[in-house]
């Protein structure tokens, strides 16, 4: 792969790109075709301990710059991100197969506004004066320190920005492990920053499977844990960073309801219906994979939704005009195939799709079951692909106990023309990042996160402030101390 935005190393620490080949090698696929563009490494135990120490090095100094200082260095960072768009965005579309046309409007300049916003934030973060007659309590709002960031295989530029912005502009480091199947765009996001002139040391990047993220884990330097991932490995972090007792953030899977009243405009219904199920092909964490329509307009809703479904363009990634793009990996391709196989055997009714699609590259079309009932496996699992499940529901009260009924809380969606229900439901729904007549927005100014399996935490907005600070309180007592002896 020649490319300009290609990295030139396989990890990225104090400021300079690093390489040591004794490490496991790690190909990556293109999706679209199947071929290995290139390979990294993953890290040994002293690249490990290389970044390590240099996040733990620097990260003192980082803290004593003023927030404004700190801030202008994302901006700027934000900066570069977008005059380099097209080509991180390519980058992007090699990483994860993700076509073009929607690499180039929701990837780097989605990291791009983060580190913006962060950026803007970091100036204004101060503790506040607590009057107590003439004592007095002032608080500080300070950096955690050491911050390990994991992200997840389905926008590697974005989470290395979600979780690197605010960790940066509280004044920590971060030593960020991207997914071993997309290791290259986290890369162009530390060198972006170093360029921007941020300290060396500050965001360091490596690579590896399980193994390098229980070694970042569980090391005594390191007191913030943010993963993006499944339950279960969210479950293992989890439980590995309370260990040594760190703070953590867990952004991990759903199995979203999206419900659509019988008084919806059909066709933003169906459009909010494809973003949250088909884009990125499916492969969204928030995605409302539960569609939950009304009786009244469901065969209409259905007719609309494989016209529209229709019109997807599967193809080549790098052609702007392809709209759908295959699988990240031949593995998640084959773990699809196996729940559509699943909703097939268990008696939902195929409205589309449901197929390998006939070309190379891990193409899955996009597919629609109808008649899904809530005990069916499509109906409980997260399939993280291009499949919807489409439910029949009578009333309000019965759709929000079976919306309700799942381990997970992400997402959830309405739509509906009456907005005393739809607030009324979104009220009644246990999720953390919730649609009203829309779906899958992420703006940065608006906190993402989940509730039960879903995680803890929050991301972007002034929420993920709290989770990358913590508090000192300082009494103050102007007279004399009075002590029994």
């Amino acid at each position: 792969m020649t490319h300009p935005a290609k990295p030139t190393a396989s990890h990225f620490i104090n400021g300079a790109y690093v390489e040591d080949t004794s490490g496991t090698p790690i190909p990556v696929i293109y999706a679209a075709t199947g071929e290995e563009i290139t390979k990294v490494y993953a890290a040994t135990p002293a690249i490990v301990e290389q970044a390590l120490a240099s996040a733990k090095a620097a990260q003192s100094a980082w803290a004593k710059m003023t927030g404004t200082e700190r801030g202008r260095i994302l901006r700027r960072a934000a900066d570069i991100m977008r005059e380099r768009n097209h080509d991180l965005s390519v980058l992007e579309t090699y990483d994860t197969g993700k076509p073009l046309q929607e690499t180039l409007v929701a990837d780097a300049t989605s990291g791009a506004d983060a580190l913006e916003y962060f950026g803007g934030l970091a100036g204004s973060l101060t503790g506040e004066h607590i009057p107590l007659g003439e004592d007095w309590v002032y608080t500080v709002r300070e950096a955690l320190g050491v911050c390990v960031g994991i992200g997840a295989w389905n926008y590697p530029t974005q989470i290395a920005c979600w979780k690197g912005a605010p960790a940066l502009a509280c004044g920590n480091s971060m030593v960020f492990k991207p997914s071993e199947t997309t290791p290259l765009c986290a890369l162009k996001v530390a060198e972006i920053l170093h360029e921007a002139g941020l300290p060396a040391g500050v965001f360091n990047v490596v690579q590896g499977m399980g193994e390098v993220g229980g070694a970042l884990v569980t090391d005594p330097r390191v007191d913030k844990v943010s993963l993006t991932g499944s339950v279960p490995t969210g479950k293992k972090v989890y439980a590995a960073a309370a260990e040594g007792m760190k703070h953590v953030t867990m952004e991990l899977g759903g199995k979203s309801p999206m419900i659509v009243f019988d008084d919806a405009d059909i066709d933003n219904a169906v459009g909010g219906a494809i973003n949250g199920n088909f884009y990125s092909s499916g492969q969204v964490c928030s995605n409302g994979t539960r569609v939950f329509v009304q009786k009244g307009i469901k065969e209409k809703f259905l007719a609309r939704l494989a016209e529209r479904v229709g019109n997807a363009v599967m193809g080549d990634p790098m052609d702007e005009a392809t709209s759908f793009g295959p699988m990240v990996t031949k593995n998640q391709m084959n773990i699809v195939l196996g729940y559509i196989e699943k909703g097939k055997a268990e008696g939902a009714r195929l409205i589309c799709g449901g197929n390998r699609a006939d070309q190379s590259g891990w193409f899955i079309e996009p597919t629609v079951f109808a008649d899904v009932t809530d005990d069916m496996t499509i109906a409980r699992e997260e399939i993280f692909g291009p499949v919807m499940s489409v439910l029949d529901f009578d009333t309000e009260e019965e759709v929000v106990a079976r919306a309700n009924d799942t381990e997970f809380g992400l997402s959830a969606g309405v739509f509906t023309k009456d907005f005393t229900r739809a607030h009324r439901v979104i009220g009644n729904l246990e999720a953390g990042s919730c649609f009203i007549n829309s779906y899958n927005d992420a703006p940065v100014e608006a906190p993402f996160g989940g509730v039960k399996a879903s995680g803890v935490g929050r991301e972007n907005s002034k929420e993920a402030i709290k989770n990358f600070s913590q508090v000192k309180s300082v009494y103050v007592r102007m007279g004399d101390v009075e002590a029994a002896f």
